[in-house]
């Protein structure tokens, strides 16, 4: 096969630098001016590249929304999957879980601006769009504890992941449902909220 007519072929970490870059454009453009006002063609221009390379390598606008927000997911459960190593009492990491998601979360730029005005959609992807996401976060925190049971901080449990995703069920609704009875905003109140509620359900 002659040069002019070899297929040319793209390494894969060049995709991977090429749709990095349009999901960092598009989380700056969502930031800014929320995602109903962003178009594919602000996303492209923040990102240097055309229109079209955004449609091929992630797809629409609302491609683009769940792209970002599961990267950003992403992020926060590769902190998670790491809070085992930090502690030697399981009370303590089951707090530090609790504080780390919900901080992250109250504290993130694009979260606090789509609650703001798009709540809508915020509801939408943590919850009938959120499947894979929720079920990524359940098996972030069962692979955590399991460090912690290796570890001697708790006993085996045979329903470890059941546990799991029950306490994950409780800090969703928590991102959900911010405010309620019980005060949850400061470090220490989660802390205890984690103690007392949720290391019961882990623990048995």
């Amino acid at each position: 096969m002659s040069a002019t007519t070899t297929p040319s072929v793209r390494p894969k970490d060049a995709d991977d630098s090429i749709e990095s870059q349009i999901l960092d454009a598009a989380l700056v453009q969502f930031e800014k001016v929320g995602v109903k006002k962003t178009t594919i063609e602000d996303v492209a221009r923040q990102a240097g590249v055309d229109r079209v390379t955004v449609y091929r390598r992630v797809g629409s606008r609302d491609d683009l929304v769940q792209a970002v927000v599961s990267r950003e997911v992403r992020v926060v459960l590769a902190e998670v999957a790491q809070i085992a190593e930090r502690h030697e009492d399981i009370g303590d990491l089951v707090a530090d879980i609790l504080v780390t998601v919900l901080t992250k979360w109250r504290n993130h730029p694009l979260a606090q601006r789509m609650l703001a005005i798009e709540p809508e959609r915020v509801i939408t992807k943590l919850t009938t769009e959120g499947a894979t996401v929720f079920t990524l976060s359940v098996a972030t925190t069962a692979a955590a504890l399991e460090r912690a049971t290796a570890r001697g901080l708790m006993p085996e449990t045979p329903d470890l992941l059941t546990r799991a995703e029950v306490v994950c069920r409780v800090v969703h609704s928590l991102i959900l449902a911010p405010h309620g009875g019980v005060p949850l905003e400061s470090t220490p109140e989660l802390t205890a909220f984690a103690r007392t509620y949720l290391l019961p359900i882990i623990v048995g």
